[in-house]
């Protein structure tokens, strides 16, 4: 057997007061998948994605949530108090509820909105946050240290105003932050009532000795920084994110700002997974004692529920989540782990909610497969593989897995988590694929006719030419749903191996008239994107099925300024 993680199980989780944790060892854990997580290229989510996926953060244990930027649009505000209403009151047996934070710049617009946001919840929380490095100051805020200064002092007192007992005060870009001029601004927002003052490396620039001993000087030459609770939030742009991350820990931070899968801006934010995992293996005998209160067992849950719903596909190599995480294909190793998992496995897959095959895999024909899927052992394999899906999904699932069954002929439990993924995790559509043929090849344009279903249950038919498969099919599509498309990523990966295998294709689209906003912190002109995943055994059913439900994310989106 692989060795298990070490856990304490007679800790607890400490009382939640906003500026101080009773336990000098326990970190909390901000995840901020919904805000920061979502700014990712083709990440944009529904509101009712953001739901299930908060929910899902409920099912972790993480400290706190921050679901979005209330003021950037009206689908991210209601986005904010949807999650406040049910996720932010929904308490556990032994206490337990979320704090509910959101996210706002030092603007009394934003924060009013932000406050009015997130105020329904049992535990709100206002994170407002303003530049306070020489050259965001110089250029984008075109501000001095002392109009700075001013700004952060009085939104943080006007955050108090509203009844706001729980302020964190972020210092964006402090890592290339004038050190005394740091100190300064964090001692004056502690004065004026912060309870988290929030360290950021905004463009992943430091060090893990940098990143230590910033955050040992913070709390050296701070006024006020023991009433308060030190927090990072790093990005990856070096590679050192979760490096950063748990040398900010070990320094005295103890509140990690972390997203699933570590997406996030540009190379991403350091990832909850490899953070929480880190500190699980090695709190107690490294980093003198450290703990969350993560439940580790739905990791890779919430790992897959993210990448469906963002359309951000892991690489097979990520730590801890991917799909390699776990393999091992060298003969010298297969050997060890035969002998022993612990020769190869730091970490138990049970531990983070993989739960392995019998063998290197189930595998199920389609006979046998549509006599189990109707008897309990189908809805245990599923439970086994880590879903627990209602009888309408289980119900779409099969007959989408008949068809698979009957083009190929085994099925493994790869094909039906790809399956479960796709077709349980994605909400009612608008428009939904009913028949496709394309015409395609050397002798001349390609020709598709799409007929698609509305949620009324009429069809439609459009036939198209293009100069590819994908290109003539989007083309009919979009004659039929009349919405101009500028399609912006395409991809295919393989799901299963052999010439019989299943592929997963990911689009990304945007609107083709660009309806645009402004970027709340560099003011540039930017627009939604909306990503999809299709799954089967025929590529151009998938990259269709795919191009549909990136279409009905983009088509549900609410018009407001960021779509």
């Amino acid at each position: 057997m692989a060795t298990k993680t070490p856990q304490k199980v007679s800790r607890v989780r400490p009382e939640y007061i906003p500026n101080h944790i009773p336990d000098p060892s326990y970190v909390r854990i901000l995840d901020t998948t919904l805000r920061d997580g979502e700014q990712s290229p083709g990440a944009t989510m529904t509101s009712t994605e953001k739901l299930d996926i908060a929910r899902q953060l409920v099912k972790l244990g993480v400290d706190v949530i921050q679901p979005g930027f209330p003021s950037a649009s009206n689908d991210d505000f209601m986005a904010v108090k949807m999650i406040a209403q049910e996720v932010g009151n929904n308490v556990d047996d032994e206490g337990y509820v979320p704090v509910i934070a959101g996210f706002c710049r030092c603007v009394e617009k934003d924060i009013a909105i932000a406050w009015e946001a997130v105020k329904y919840a049992k535990r709100p929380r206002l994170c407002t946050s303003i530049a306070t490095s020489p050259i965001h100051m110089e250029h984008k805020l075109r501000k001095t240290k002392d109009q700075v200064i001013q700004i952060a002092r009085d939104m943080v007192k006007f955050a108090r105003s509203l009844g706001c007992d729980d302020i964190q005060f972020g210092a964006e870009d402090a890592a290339r932050s004038d050190r005394d001029f740091l100190y300064q601004i964090l001692g004056v927002v502690i004065e004026a009532g912060a309870t988290t003052v929030n360290i950021a490396d905004t463009v992943g620039i430091l060090m893990p000795l940098e990143l230590g001993k910033l955050i040992v000087d913070i709390k050296a030459n701070t006024p006020g920084i023991e009433n308060v609770i030190i927090s990072t939030h790093c990005h990856n742009d070096l590679g050192l994110a979760t490096a950063n991350t748990i040398e900010g820990a070990r320094a005295g931070a103890r509140q990690l700002e972390v997203t699933i899968n570590g997406i996030g801006e540009r190379a991403g934010n350091a990832s909850l997974e490899e953070v929480v995992m880190a500190l699980a293996c090695k709190g107690d005998h490294v980093l003198g004692g450290l703990y969350t209160k993560i439940n580790t067992s739905h990791i890779l849950k919430t790992s897959k529920m993210v990448e469906e719903y963002s359309g951000m596909n892991l690489q097979p190599h990520k730590a801890v989540v991917g799909a390699n995480a776990f393999i091992h294909a060298s003969g010298i190793h297969q050997d060890g782990m035969l002998k022993h998992k612990g020769t190869y496995e730091i970490i138990s897959p049970e531990d983070i909610g993989l739960k392995r095959s019998i063998g290197v895999g189930i595998v199920l024909g389609k006979l046998r497969y549509v006599i189990c899927f109707f008897s309990k052992i189908a809805n245990t394999l599923l439970s086994y593989l880590g879903y627990e899906l209602k009888e309408d999904e289980a119900d779409s699932v099969f007959w989408h897995f008949k068809a698979m069954a009957e083009k190929k002929k085994v099925v493994t439990d790869a094909d039906l988590k790809a399956l479960v993924s796709y077709k349980a995790l994605h909400a009612e559509p608008i428009w939904k694929l009913d028949d496709l043929q394309v015409t395609c090849g050397t002798m001349g344009l390609s020709t598709t006719t799409v007929k698609l279903v509305t949620t009324d249950g009429s069809t439609h038919v459009a036939c198209s030419i293009g100069t590819g498969a994908m290109d003539s099919a989007y083309k009919a599509i979009n004659l039929i749903v009349k919405e101009p498309i500028k399609l912006l990523e395409y991809s295919l990966n393989s799901v299963t191996e052999g010439i019989g295998l299943s592929t997963t294709a990911r689009v990304v689209i945007c609107r083709e008239n660009n309806h645009t906003s402004t970027y709340a912190f560099t003011k540039d002109t930017t627009y939604s994107t909306f990503s999809g995943i299709g799954v089967g055994m025929d590529v151009v059913v998938s990259s269709v099925e795919a191009y549909l439900v990136a279409l009905n994310k983009l088509l549900g989106c609410k018009e407001s300024f960021m779509c």
